[in-house]
């Protein structure tokens, strides 16, 4: 991975650090975008005193604002030219209902709609990077959910599971929509299941650690998958597949609806604005 640069989105605790750990490891280029300057400085500090390589970024942004990613970009553009690797992993869990500063319910803001701009604003860079790789981090728990595309930001009613099983069926229906786009890009498109991993993406308090041997352990198998896609040979030319464990699965059946997932790609520019960036 030496002279690839990758990003990764919720990079300073969890599977998106033990991610970052993984690939800085491997000699990669490492940017981690992180919403707390402290928290991202310690894991940065952390990750490169592990591994030894220097090469290690930290970029910081709150993924619940759409003009904070914006800035994200700009920023990123400016100090580099390439990116090879895009990981959306940032996601949090939130039992009561809360809006963004863009008047966006925060789970679907933050695991969907962050990913789905993010990656738009980066594409020109992405594609003229090729080969690359963008991988979503989804769940398991999307086969709980149906797509309500009349109450996607759950003001109906609001339960925490749900909110965040309908934000994990939106990464995939998106992300066999972008792979479908992107065919003849060299860019692939994938998601992915980490497994179910103690992390602390339900947390209020966002207490961070040092990563232990022991937790570090089962963090880094909840990042392998991840990892794998970002590096393995095996799948450079694999595109809008779903991955447990470092193998193809299947994911719902309506997540290869590409009638709802057209639908949601439509919301998704008006909600993002993206005609006008």
């Amino acid at each position: 991975m030496n002279g690839k640069i990758c990003m990764i989105t919720g990079a300073n605790s969890g599977i998106g650090k033990a991610t970052a750990l993984g690939l800085a490891e491997m000699d990669a280029t490492v940017i981690m975008v992180c919403r707390n300057q402290k928290w991202g400085k310690d894991a940065r500090e952390e990750i490169r005193e592990k591994t030894g390589n220097q090469s290690v970024d930290l970029l910081i942004a709150d993924l619940s604002s759409q003009k904070a990613m914006i800035q994200l970009v700009a920023d990123f553009k400016s100090k580099y030219q390439n990116l090879h690797v895009l990981i959306n992993n940032a996601g949090v869990l939130l039992q009561n209902r809360s809006v963004t500063i863009d008047g966006i319910e925060t789970t679907f803001a933050v695991n969907f709609l962050a990913p789905f701009l993010l990656t738009h604003l980066l594409l020109d860079t992405i594609k003229a990077s090729a080969p690359a790789r963008i991988i979503n981090v989804s769940s398991a728990t999307h086969t709980w959910s149906h797509l309500n595309l009349d109450d996607l930001q759950n003001e109906n009613r609001y339960d925490a599971w749900t909110a965040y099983s309908q934000s994990k069926l939106a990464l995939i229906l998106f992300t066999y929509e972008l792979a479908k786009r992107l065919k003849h890009t060299n860019v692939t498109v994938n998601c992915l299941h980490p497994g179910v991993i103690d992390t602390n993406i339900g947390s209020t308090t966002h207490v961070e650690h040092q990563i232990s041997s022991k937790s570090f352990n089962k963090l880094r198998r909840g990042a392998e998958t991840s990892i794998f896609l970002a590096t393995s040979p095996d799948v450079e030319n694999v595109t809008g597949k779903y991955f447990i464990r470092k193998k193809v699965a299947k994911s719902s059946t309506e997540s290869y609806d590409e009638v709802i997932a057209q639908k949601l790609w439509d919301i998704s520019v008006e909600l993002t604005q993206l005609d006008s960036h």
